[in-house]
C-alpha cells in the first residue's frame, strides 16, 4: 500500500528485563560464563562493506554493504512462522509472497504492497526475527561448534532489505542475551533438555505470569526449550529465557551437568532458496 506513512526508527527489540527470582542458595555451582566469542570473519566483512551470506552450522546471516539485513536458522521460527501461527497471515498469503516475490529478492516489500502488512509491522517482526535467528548462529547451543566462517560473496535473501542492522549493535545485543540467561538460571544445560515441570508446575498456586505460563503449559517432558518455540509461534530466545526463569523459580527441571543429553527429533533443515535463486539466474544467462 502506498499511503501507508514511514514509520519512525523501529527499537533494537531488546527482551524486557523482568523481574528475576534470585536464588544464590539453591542454584547449581557454575563455572563463570566465558566472555563474548568474537567472529573476526564477521568483523572483516563488516569493515569491507561485504556483500553475500556469512555461513555457519547453525544457520546463516546475510550482508549487504558490511550490514546485516537478515539472519536464518533452522531451529527457531523464522517469519513466515510467526506471522502465520499466531494468525498475523494465512499461510497462502505468506506462501504467494515468497513464491512471487522471491525470486525478485522482494517477498517482504510485496507483502507490504499488497496491504498484508503495515511497514512498520513488518520492520519489526523482520528485526524481531533477525535477532533471534543470529543469537543462535553466533552462539550455538552446541559450545563446541564454531563461529560462522563460509562466507558466500553477493548471495542475497529471498526476503529482501528491510532494516539492516551495523554489526557491532548485532555483536552488542548477542552478548547481553547472553548475560540475561547467566543472570537468569546459570544453568545451560536447560537450553537444549526436555523442559519437563516439576510437581505440579505451579498448578496448585499462584502460576508465571505472562508467556512463562504459556511455556509450562507446553512443556510435557518431551519438548525442548526451541521446540515448545516453534510450537507456540513465539521467539526462540525470549522462550529460552522464560525456561531459565522457570527453572530457577523451582517449577520445571534442571539437569545435571554431568547426564546425557537425551536424543530428539532433528531440527527442520532451511534450504538454501538464495542459492537456487542465483543457479537459476545463472542458467537463464547462459
Amino acid at each position: 500500500m502506498s499511503g501507508i506513512p514511514a514509520p519512525t526508527p523501529a527499537p533494537e527489540l531488546p527482551v524486557p528485563e523482568l523481574p528475576v527470582r534470585e536464588s544464590p542458595a539453591s542454584a547449581p555451582d557454575r563455572p563463570a560464563p566465558a566472555p563474548d566469542r568474537p567472529v573476526p570473519t564477521l568483523d572483516r566483512l563488516a569493515a569491507e562493506g561485504a556483500t553475500g551470506a556469512l555461513h555457519g552450522r547453525v544457520g546463516a546471516l546475510y550482508l549487504t554493504d558490511g550490514a546485516v539485513v537478515h539472519a536464518e536458522s533452522p531451529v527457531v521460527p523464522d517469519m513466515g512462522w510467526r506471522l502465520t501461527a499466531r494468525g498475523r497471515l494465512s499461510p497462502q498469503a505468506w506462501e504467494e509472497a515468497v513464491a512471487e516475490g522471491g525470486p525478485g529478492y522482494r517477498a517482504g516489500s510485496l507483502l507490504v504492497e499488497r496491504g498484508r502488512l503495515s511497514r512498520g509491522e513488518l520492520e519489526l517482526c523482520h528485526l524481531s526475527a533477525l535477532f533471534d535467528a543470529a543469537y543462535f548462529v553466533l552462539s550455538p547451543l552446541d559450545r563446541s561448534q564454531r563461529a560462522p566462517d563460509r562466507f558466500l560473496g553477493e548471495a542475497r535473501h529471498w526476503l529482501g532489505p528491510i532494516r539492516p542492522v551495523p554489526v557491532p549493535v548485532l555483536q552488542r545485543e548477542v552478548g547481553r542475551r547472553r548475560k540475561l540467561l547467566e543472570r537468569a538460571w546459570p544453568c545451560p544445560e536447560v537450553d537444549a533438555a526436555p523442559v519437563v515441570p516439576v510437581g505440579d508446575g505451579g498448578r496448585g498456586g499462584p502460576g508465571p505470569a505472562g508467556g512463562r505460563q504459556a511455556v509450562l503449559a507446553a512443556a510435557d517432558g518431551v519438548r525442548t526449550p526451541l521446540q515448545i518455540a516453534r510450537a507456540l509461534g513465539r521467539p526462540a530466545f525470549a522462550t529460552l529465557l522464560d525456561v531459565r526463569r522457570l527453572a530457577a523459580a523451582g517449577l520445571v527441571r534442571t539437569p545435571r551437568a554431568d547426564a546425557p543429553a537425551l536424543p530428539g527429533p532433528p531440527p527442520p533443515t532451511a534450504p538454501e532458496i538464495s542459492l537456487l535463486y542465483r543457479i537459476r539466474d545463472a542458467l537463464e544467462a547462459l
